[in-house]
């Protein structure tokens, strides 16, 4: 006999079948909650004894019914209590802003039909790639597609050669999302997608699509037990120590290339920023005027103005500040910056010898995977900027149960901190305009901005995947300050 679970969730239509000897019965299990489902097997039990019209004589078969039944309410009233206590005990994140049980992500029961078979091979970083893979699979489920586990990108400017199986656990993976993805290949039938990134819409899909998108990102992508266990030791390590800030501190050398960002920069190094961007041909904007950028919020901060902004926030200054990001650009001569505000700057790489470190040390993307984990357990997580990492991360933040998540407003901030600097404002004044701006701005339930026509100017879905969150008290919502993209 197959065991009950009544604290796992399958989707309808996606049932567990096991034999159970000689009998043959099946348990389906429909992420129906145990006090129903006690209720279920109790109503039929009574249905069955008055269908009886002599109890004591029963047959062989209704004597196997009885044991059978009385067996199944045992051990559902036993996962019952075990789901009782384990709620009763279990400790809510500090940062978390609503404590509440995640929804089951129901979509509705699948019709399979196999059309063919989808293979992607996916583009960017380690968060581009997880989002566009999410995707993927919810277009597979859809058109009744098998996936193929995914290729990874390997040309990109980080040159990192690890496959899917290097950083996401494949098992997992697979047994999470059953028929959405089998790992063979098939030489017929086959849609191959270039790319995996913004092939679905941020706002159009229908409610049951969103879901299934959150369902694989939240539930179906988990890294590999090695990369799990190194991120947990570092999150052990910090905990130990008390509170922690993971900051993805955007200030490594290929963004600031890209970006054409060269605030606080000397000749040397903006010539050579300027050298590497006109060295790669996939970088279409070449000539950037890195003033006007700033002013328009499209720069990343710098460690110093990162600093000015957390500590007018009231941000503690003794607070152990993890820097989930790559090597910094200058490194300790830019981090001083910072760390005139934040003393107690970390990075994993301080954190862990490298012997613990193996060689994920020389794979970006599977560095990237350690910070994400790091990232998602900090008691505040805040990004200088709003790349892939920055947005993926605040949204599973969110499903995770709001946990603070400070998204900083880089056009107000420049703005305010120029006239801080140049003695246009007292302190007093230039904290409290900084409060009044992120008010709204500390990954709370808010409505994701829609533009349509213009989704790159609206809020992508991985960062407020409102249709898989619990519904909220609209008293409870944080107003938007924001009526432009950050």
């Amino acid at each position: 006999m197959e065991k009950i679970s009544c604290t796992k969730v399958v989707l309808p239509g996606e049932s567990e079948e096991k034999s159970s000897g000689k009998i043959g019965y099946k348990i389906v299990s429909r992420g129906i909650k145990c006090e129903k489902l006690r209720n279920l097997i109790i109503r039929a039990v009574k249905a069955h004894k008055s269908n009886s019209s002599n109890p004591a004589s029963s047959t062989p078969g209704e004597s196997r019914f009885w044991t059978i039944g009385i067996t199944l309410l045992l051990i559902v009233m036993w996962a019952c209590g075990m789901q009782s206590m384990a709620f009763h005990n279990a400790k809510w994140p500090a940062t978390a802003k609503f404590q509440f049980a995640h929804p089951a992500v129901l979509i509705p029961e699948r019709v399979y039909r196999n059309n063919g078979y989808l293979t992607v091979s996916s583009n960017g970083g380690l968060n581009q790639m997880r989002s566009g893979i999410s995707d993927m699979v919810t277009i597979a489920r859809f058109l009744n597609l098998t996936l193929v586990v995914p290729e990874l990108d390997n040309t990109s400017f980080w040159q990192d050669n690890s496959q899917f199986g290097d950083i996401f656990d494949v098992d997992h993976f697979i047994d999470s999302l059953r028929d959405e993805v089998l790992p063979v290949f098939k030489k017929f039938g086959i849609v191959h997608f270039l790319k995996t990134d913004a092939r679905l819409s941020n706002n159009e899909p229908l409610e049951n699509v969103q879901k299934m998108r959150c369902r694989v990102n939240y539930e179906g992508l988990r890294f590999t037990p090695h990369i799990e266990k190194i991120g947990k030791k570092v999150v052990s390590i910090l905990r130990k120590k008390g509170p922690f800030l993971a900051l993805h501190l955007r200030f490594e050398k290929d963004m600031l290339a890209f970006t054409g960002c060269t605030e606080e920069l000397d000749k040397e190094e903006v010539k050579e920023l300027t050298s590497m961007r006109y060295a790669c041909p996939w970088w279409k904007e070449k000539e950037i005027n890195s003033t006007h950028k700033r002013e328009e919020g499209l720069c990343p901060l710098t460690p110093g103005e990162v600093g000015l902004a957390l500590k007018a926030l009231d941000i503690d200054p003794e607070i152990q500040v993890y820097i989930a990001a790559g090597e910094i650009y200058g490194k300790d001569k830019r981090l001083d910056d910072l760390r005139a505000f934040y003393p107690n700057l970390v990075k994993k790489e301080t954190l862990l010898p490298s012997a613990d470190m193996g060689e994920i040390r020389y794979h970006s993307n599977r560095m990237a995977a350690v910070d994400y984990i790091v990232s998602l357990a900090s008691d505040t997580f805040a990004p200088s900027y709003d790349g892939h990492m920055a947005k993926v991360v605040e949204g599973h933040r969110r499903y995770l149960g709001y946990k603070t998540t400070i998204r900083l407003d880089r056009k107000v901030l420049v703005a305010l901190i120029d006239r801080y600097r140049s003695g246009k404002m007292k302190w007093d004044e230039f904290s409290d305009l900084v409060k009044k701006t992120h008010s709204g701005l500390m990954g709370g339930p808010i409505e994701r901005l829609k533009i349509p026509g213009k989704p790159k100017e609206e809020d992508y879905f991985y960062l407020n995947p409102e249709e898989c969150l619990p519904k909220i008290d609209p008293s409870l919502r944080g107003l938007r300050s924001d009526k432009t993209k950050h």
